[in-house]
Order: C-alpha cells, then sequence, then structure tokens
C-alpha cells in the first residue's frame, strides 16, 4: 500500500487511467471486430468500409499509448490483407 503522499496520488491516477486505457482498447478492439464480421460474410464492400473506419481508430490508440506502434501496423496490415482477398477473390 502506498505510503507517502505522492505514492498515494499516483495510485489514485494509476487507477484512473487504467479505466481510460481499457475503455479505449475496447473500443479499438469494437472496430476490429466489426471489420472481421464484414469479413467472414463475404461482403467486399463492407469489409473495405470497416477497415477504412478502423484503421484511424487502431491508430488512435498507438498515439493515446495503449498499443504500439508496431502491433497496430500489424493488425491493420493483417485486416488489409484479408479485406483484400474477400474484396477480390482469386
Amino acid at each position: 500500500m502506498a505510503n507517502t503522499p505522492s505514492a498515494k496520488k499516483m495510485a489514485r491516477k494509476i487507477v484512473r487511467r487504467t479505466l481510460v486505457n481499457t475503455a479505449r482498447r475496447s473500443r479499438m478492439r469494437t472496430f476490429i471486430r466489426k471489420v472481421e464480421e464484414a469479413i467472414a460474410s463475404g461482403d467486399g464492400a463492407a469489409a473495405t468500409a470497416a477497415l477504412r473506419v478502423a484503421e484511424p481508430e487502431i491508430m488512435r490508440a498507438v498515439s493515446k499509448g495503449v498499443v504500439h506502434q508496431n502491433t497496430a501496423s500489424r493488425k491493420v496490415s493483417r485486416l488489409a490483407q484479408r479485406v483484400k482477398a474477400v474484396a477480390r477473390p482469386a
């Protein structure tokens, strides 16, 4: 348990920050799930539209420090690859 006033304040800040970061991470995952659902349905146009909305949301999580930039770039890249496969079937 925190003993000094500064440690007590940091503990309070961490609790608040954790709540905010959890909400941001959840929001990002929701957008990713919408892309994956569109891919699963086989609708290329919907998947492309969902990816266009999800990409800035994922990058916003990077700018807020919720996820690492490489992680976000990997997620966007893999989603884009799957959307491309659905949009233009071989």
